[in-house]
């Protein structure tokens, strides 16, 4: 009897549960979905960041043998040979340093001759290949790989007859203090403080509409002389209030303590390089990405029939969440065309990513601030229907 009753009580779960094709899209079909796209996008951007054969960095050379241009050119190299004069090559750091250009390469001259001439019981000093490069730039590290690889190939044939960046170790890193923050801050941050911030407004979101709904209590506050269209926007003001304050201090928690977890201390590594202004920009986009947050969120919630339907349906959401965030991750600084700031969410993770590389303007923030207004404008248009709609407040 009892292993009847179990095996009833089990079918009529089961039954219940792949008896709602919503319960069952987003529970079983959805995220397989949603992480197997994920992972192929990160595939994609981990390829072409790291293997893209289409990679041509801008390099200046000096002393470059003329054998190795044609080489150098078919490897993707975009070369610009440039004269052994101090001026020259001043401007030439500074341009790596500024990562308009990828690497600085200086050769001995008759650097072929001399590596070929050069014997090792002489204890002469082996002639010296200068590599400048910037390691806030991940095209310039790839550059820099490239280009060691290369003349470790060459190398390999002469028996160890020269050095690469032999005279003093960590001097050709031509990256600041400042483009260091600006790499770790952008890479990182912009992900944890979307995850923040989404964690924030789940906390509550859920249990301000759909425990209402479950509870039953939404019915007296429905009927209320207050228009429903008020109740939507009123829910909506107070969750992002609440969403901002967590996001707020999960985001000072961050930022105070990224340093110390990638050894600030030893790398020169500090927030203290951003300003107040930075900050007042950041705080805006948080501002406005809590909004469209809450909305996206309170939207699911008011469609779902209890706390934990809403936290099922909103697995998805999480899901897409982690991916705008993980876009952060790659490439060298935030997008520079508008029609990317147009796009939200991703609209706030590229402002994130061009303030702390201090690349962001005052238009893609604007655009990022307006584009999530309207969003959450129109998704509280959408709400306060579905507040009019009976069958969706009251259905069962």
């Amino acid at each position: 009897m009892k292993n009847n009753t179990i095996f009833t009580i089990m079918k009529k779960e089961l039954a219940r549960f792949f008896g709602d094709s919503r319960m069952v899209m987003t529970t079983i079909l959805l995220p397989g979905v949603l992480i197997f796209v994920l992972y192929t996008l990160m595939g994609s951007a981990m390829k072409e960041q790291f293997m893209s054969e289409t990679f041509e960095p801008k390099c200046y050379f000096i002393n470059l043998p003329v054998e190795w241009k044609a080489p150098l050119t078919k490897q993707g190299f975009r070369i610009h040979e440039e004269k052994a004069e101090d001026g020259q090559i001043r401007r030439s750091k500074q341009k790596v340093q500024d990562q308009k250009f990828e690497l600085l390469v200086i050769f001995p001259e008759n650097f072929l001759e001399d590596t070929k001439n050069y014997k090792l019981t002489s204890g002469a000093k082996a002639p010296q290949v200068q590599i400048y490069y910037n390691s806030a730039s991940t095209d310039s590290v790839n550059a820099y790989d490239a280009m060691t690889a290369y003349l470790d190939t060459y190398e390999a044939s002469l028996a160890n007859q020269f050095d690469i960046n032999g005279d003093t170790n960590g001097a050709y890193d031509l990256a600041t203090e400042e483009d260091t923050t600006a790499k770790v801050f952008s890479s990182m941050v912009p992900f944890l403080l979307l995850i923040f911030l989404y964690s924030g407004c789940i906390a509550v979101a859920p249990e301000s509409i759909a425990g209402e709904k479950e509870r039953g209590t939404v019915a007296a506050l429905l009927i209320t002389p207050a228009k429903r269209s008020h109740i939507a926007l009123g829910k909506i003001a107070a969750l992002s209030i609440i969403a901002v304050l967590s996001g707020a201090s999960s985001a000072l928690g961050t930022l105070l303590s990224v340093p110390k977890l990638m050894a600030g201390e030893e790398s020169g590594i500090d927030q203290a390089v951003y300003t107040i202004g930075d900050y007042g920009l950041l705080a805006m986009v948080i501002l406005s990405t809590a909004l469209i947050l809450v909305t996206l969120i309170s939207l699911i919630s008011a469609f779902a029939r209890s706390i934990k339907e809403a936290q099922t349906y909103v697995t998805p959401l999480m899901i897409l969440v982690m991916l705008v965030g993980v876009t952060a991750m790659f490439g060298d600084g935030a997008k520079t065309s508008l029609g990317y700031y147009c796009i939200p969410l991703y609209n706030s993770v590229q402002s994130m990513v061009g303030i702390f590389s201090f690349q962001a303007t005052r238009i893609q923030i604007l655009i990022t601030i307006l584009v999530n207004i309207v969003a959450t404008g129109i998704g509280s248009v959408i709400l306060a229907k579905m507040f009019d709609s009976e069958y969706i407040m009251f259905h069962k």
